[in-house]
């Protein structure tokens, strides 16, 4: 019994340590290895010779934005991103997200960072999503204040860890939510191939006190800077046939074996939750009076 309690004590370290060390053990990629420009050309510029650091700016002539080169299958996505200083961002959006919606029109996968800006005095919104198969009638939204930092100031790391049966969202290496695929789901959990994207762009429409308080181009340009970008998990190729094939031989145990959290990274997780959540969508039952078939409503 000693020897067995050894050894799954050991795996649990294992477990920890892979899951934990998730951004340690990628290698930042460069923009030129990995990325493209995306739109808005003449608001993309690099902040560094090597081209590790990206800054993505919006004006009243047109947002910016750059995507992977590939397409990815299972794969951990992370940038550190400093959010405009602008006193007044009402209306700006930045995101972070994998998305294959020009691969597939109509049945679109996407997993969202989304950055809300804010009126004077108020704080940065932290947003994420996810969609399957183009389910976008059912939003997954949930909604953080980011005010236990001031996002502004310095980078922070912002990481998506998509497997083939969890989505795991980190700020700073700590968890904040976690998706898991269940039988109900059926075709809403992303499945497909996707791009890494990164954008600027106007959302006065919706994304400040649900459109209330809309973008102010006195205050531009706003500008959003990306640096230690890793993609590392299974790439897409085409074989001679234009099939595509993914290649997972060197994708790290944490995206091929990952099972879940550890319980101190769940306490983590839920102390998170309690403190800067603000919206969840299954604790909405206006708009889901039967909640979705993975939420775990929790007292």
């Amino acid at each position: 019994m000693a020897v067995l309690g050894f050894i799954l004590f050991f795996m649990g370290l294992l477990s920890v340590s892979a899951s934990i060390q998730l951004t340690k053990n990628s290698t930042p990629l460069t923009f030129d290895e990995a990325f493209s420009r995306l739109y808005g050309d003449q608001n993309l510029m690099f902040l560094d010779e090597p081209g590790t650091c990206v800054q993505i700016s919006l004006n009243e002539h047109s947002g910016s934005g750059f995507k992977s080169q590939k397409p990815y299958l299972y794969s951990l996505f992370s940038a550190s991103i400093k959010l405009p200083a602008n006193n007044y961002t009402a209306g700006v959006v930045v995101t972070f997200y994998t998305s294959n919606n020009e691969a597939f029109r109509d049945s679109h996968d996407e997993i969202d960072f989304e950055f809300l800006g804010h009126a004077d005095g108020t704080n940065w919104v932290l947003q994420t999503n996810v969609y399957g198969n183009g389910s976008v009638s059912r939003g997954r939204e949930e909604r953080y204040e980011l005010n236990w930092f001031d996002p502004t100031e310095d980078f922070h790391r912002y990481s998506i860890l998509w497997t083939e049966n969890w989505i795991l969202f980190y700020v700073d290496d700590v968890a904040i939510r976690e998706v898991k695929r269940v039988d109900g789901m059926r075709g809403d959990y992303p499945a497909k191939p996707m791009n890494l994207y990164a954008t600027i762009w106007d959302g006065s429409g919706w994304a400040t006190k649900g459109g209330k308080y809309k973008i102010n181009y006195t205050y531009a340009p706003f500008s959003a800077q990306y640096s230690d970008l890793v993609i590392n998990g299974c790439s897409i190729s085409m074989d001679p046939t234009h099939q595509q094939q993914p290649d997972c031989l060197n994708a790290p145990r944490f995206v091929t074996n990952f099972n879940g959290l550890m319980p101190e990274e769940i306490q983590k997780m839920r102390d998170f939750r309690t403190k800067y959540m603000t919206y969840s969508y299954c604790h909405n039952p206006s708009r889901y009076p039967t909640p979705l078939p993975e939420c775990t409503i929790d007292p």
